[in-house]
């Protein structure tokens, strides 16, 4: 078991996700062009920094889908591959948001890089408002569609939302609201809850979500519920009064969020973030490159609950290489 990655992991891949589908890795995360979709595989964790980017998508010229591709996430369901990501049709920002929607992206072929993929389109929600950072899981029996949405009757830029799925593209039923920005390390430069990732242990279902502006107020809050309760109640559902992972001024790592969780070759559970190691950040911090992808070994207590830790500090370029190379 690796206790130590390398730090950075892959260097400027913000909102990075880790798939393990049968004996392979797969890794998709925005690029800092945020034009198009990448997409990486592996036999192992470690070979994926080293292993080439296939560009499966790229954005249109114009349309819905042709500015600002954010956030994607590869997913195998009923043995089809789908992506999510978010697109705006254009760089404006409107009544003090980006104007995204969601979008899916399916392969029916054995291998996603190679595979012809087909647009689906939208992801229809009952709000038609600024949208992204969708994730899915099964759960239950049932298959499950969870993101981040702008009410615009509740403050803030956004909340999570959840429903079931009809097909990996189409949402089932009404979703409901889970969270939305309501403590201060929330709200810090924006009122965000957005990002979420999901886990199981034990007796309980975790989601995991981003809150507060991408700078280095950006960190980690955590829902939970016991995997026998109905998701779609969210009374439920609990939130810790506190974040669970954030900046480490004493480690140099700055607004670690954005997270994915996945397994080492091992089965351990693995953490999966992004976070800058500088604070001075010229104009929004959006444009800013370098909210590296990251990886840390993800723990848990005696009571079942997820121990997130604290942000590694970059290793030095020495135990970097070594730790790529297997030494």
């Amino acid at each position: 078991m690796i206790t130590q990655w390398p730090n950075p992991f892959i260097e400027q891949r913000a909102d990075p996700f880790i798939l393990r589908h049968q004996d392979r890795y797969y890794f998709i995360a925005s690029v800092p062009e945020y034009d198009r979709l990448e997409l990486r595989c592996a036999s192992t964790i470690l070979d994926l920094v080293q292993a080439e980017a296939t560009v499966i998508w790229r954005k249109p010229d114009v349309g819905p889908q042709s500015a600002l591709i954010w956030a994607p996430e590869i997913h195998h369901i009923n043995g089809q591959w789908v992506i999510y990501f978010a697109a705006a049709p254009s760089r404006e920002i409107k009544e003090g948001l980006f104007q995204h929607r969601m979008y899916a992206l399916t392969c029916d072929d054995a291998d996603p890089l190679s595979g012809r993929w087909e647009d689906r389109g939208r992801i229809q929600t009952p709000l038609n408002s600024f949208s992204l950072d969708a994730t899915t899981f099964h759960h239950q029996g049932r298959q499950w569609y969870l993101w981040a949405q702008k009410d615009p009757a509740i403050p803030g830029n956004s909340n999570l939302y959840l429903a079931e799925l009809e097909n990996p593209w189409t949402l089932k039923g009404r979703p409901v609201m889970l969270s939305r920005p309501e403590y201060e390390w929330e709200c810090a430069g924006f009122s965000v809850n957005e990002g979420p990732a999901v886990i199981r242990h034990g007796q309980r279902l975790f989601v995991s979500y981003s809150a507060s502006a991408t700078d280095e107020n950006y960190c980690l809050g955590l829902l939970w519920i016991d995997i026998n309760d109905d998701p779609l109640q969210p009374a439920h559902w609990n939130k810790s009064a506190r974040p669970v992972f954030t900046t480490s001024w004493e480690n140099r790592q700055y607004g670690p969020g954005h997270n994915s969780f996945t397994v080492d070759e091992a089965g351990n559970d693995l953490l999966v973030y992004h976070a800058r190691n500088y604070t001075e950040i010229e104009g929004d911090p959006l444009w800013d490159p370098n909210r590296h992808t990251r990886i840390k070994t993800l723990r848990w207590d005696a009571s079942g609950m997820p121990d997130f830790g604290i942000p590694p500090a970059d290793t030095s370029a020495e135990l970097h290489q070594r730790a790529v190379n297997g030494e």
